[in-house]
C-alpha cells in the first residue's frame, strides 16, 4: 500500500495535501491513524467530498518513513 507514496509524487502534511485536494492533483491520501483528529478530520472530509480515495496507516513514523522524511506524518497524498 505504501510502496505507491515512496515511488511516486508526493506531498506532506495537512497544509500542502489539502492544496492538492483543492486543485484536483491527489490521487489518493493516507492517514495516520494516530494522528490528532483535529488534523486529519478536515482532510478525510475534503477528500470523501471530492472523491479521492482515503487509506488507512497504523502510524506516523510509518507514514513518514514512506514518505522519505526523519519525522512522522499525519496525512500525506499521492500526486497524479
Amino acid at each position: 500500500m505504501l510502496d505507491e507514496l515512496k515511488k511516486g509524487r508526493r506531498v506532506v502534511g495537512a497544509k500542502q495535501t489539502k492544496r492538492a485536494l483543492g486543485d484536483g492533483s491527489a490521487q489518493r491520501i493516507y492517514l495516520a491513524m494516530d494522528a490528532d483528529p483535529r488534523v486529519v478530520g478536515p482532510v478525510e472530509a475534503m477528500a470523501q467530498e471530492r472523491g479521492v480515495a482515503v487509506e488507512r496507516v497504523e502510524h506516523m513514523k510509518e507514514l513518514g518513513s514512506a514518505c522519505g522524511i526523519a519525522v512522522g506524518a499525519a496525512v500525506a497524498a499521492l500526486l497524479h
